[in-house]
């Protein structure tokens, strides 16, 4: 078996779309550390629902690296790409992976060439690796038929920013590839509201953790999902709102975009699905005292409603 190899992966359903979870891979101990400074074990202890599924004995976070896949409209779509293999990255944990991630796509039906359409919630080294797979010295775009999507703020912000070394190269093996080749496509965001890409498929603008940074909101016969992106990393942050990603671009702004955000889904049926959560990744937020707590859904379960998937 692959060293990465996972149980097949988990589905849930709202209406027509079926969602499926793609594992990658689990991130290790250090990242929640890292990631989230504040939420030290003391902070975890805390809130004891948080544990075991969310955070070790010690108070420890457990995040994960997965991407989600669906079919809306009859158009395959991805929602990011994770941190792909082989890559050079400054982060350890992320350097020159080698999982089975694309076998995992292919065995639910989402073959490289059968994918229409992938959304890169922001710009970031572990949403965006596998755009790209190297071929003959090169790196070159995984889904050749798709239009990768990106918000034009988070593409002007970015382009015009002076890159660092690490971030230049995660830029030259996974962006200009797909850009080169035709592939990429800018999307306008309407100045209140989202943009729909797709039937039942919304951008909604989250801005903070990067300034063109979006959540997707999926919708379909009344059924209502939300994959978070980047703008909420762990269950940690439903607990205390405040706290903050150490590569927040603007702190201030994250908090208060996933302050409302949470206000939104709260004590509701949308399932949330967590970028980063650990399995199952999905659920439902419900208000616990003056924050919110996270009540998971069932790995592999197939869900359309709080009263399911609870």
């Amino acid at each position: 078996m692959h060293p990465h190899a996972s149980a097949p992966a988990a589905t849930w359903t709202l209406g027509d779309i079926t969602v499926h979870r793609v594992d990658e891979i689990a991130l290790p101990p250090q990242t929640g550390p890292w990631l989230l400074p504040g939420a030290t074990p003391q902070v975890v202890s805390q809130h004891p629902w948080l544990k075991p599924s969310f955070a070790d004995e010690s108070g420890v976070l457990r995040l994960a690296s997965h991407t989600f896949a669906l079919i809306a409209g009859g158009r395959r779509v991805l929602i990011d790409t994770g941190i792909g293999n082989a890559k050079p990255r400054a982060n350890p944990a992320w350097h020159g992976l080698d999982t089975d991630y694309l076998t995992r796509l292919a065995a639910i039906g989402f073959t490289p060439e059968s994918v229409d359409l992938v959304v890169m919630t922001h710009l970031h080294t572990d949403h965006v690796g596998w755009n790209t797979t190297a071929h003959e010295g090169s790196w070159v775009p995984t889904f050749p038929r798709a239009r990768y999507l990106t918000t034009r703020t988070e593409w002007d912000f970015w382009s015009s920013t002076e890159l660092d070394e690490p971030r230049a190269q995660m830029f030259r093996d996974s962006i200009h590839p797909v850009r080169d080749a035709g592939l990429l496509d800018v999307v306008d965001m309407p100045p209140a509201g989202g943009a729909p890409i797709a039937p039942g498929l919304t951008l909604v603008p989250t801005p903070g953790h990067t300034p063109g940074h979006v959540a997707v909101r999926l919708d379909s016969r009344g059924a209502e999902g939300l994959v978070t992106g980047d703008c909420i990393h762990h269950p940690v942050q439903l607990a205390d709102t405040g706290l903050g990603s150490c590569v927040d671009i603007d702190p201030g702004l994250a908090a208060s975009t996933r302050r409302a955000l949470l206000a939104e889904v709260a004590d509701t049926d949308t399932l949330v699905l967590g970028s980063h959560f650990p399995a199952p990744a999905a659920g439902h937020v419900v208000t616990q005292g003056d924050a919110y707590r996270f009540v998971p859904a069932g790995d592999r379960h197939v869900s359309s409603s709080r009263g399911a998937g609870a």
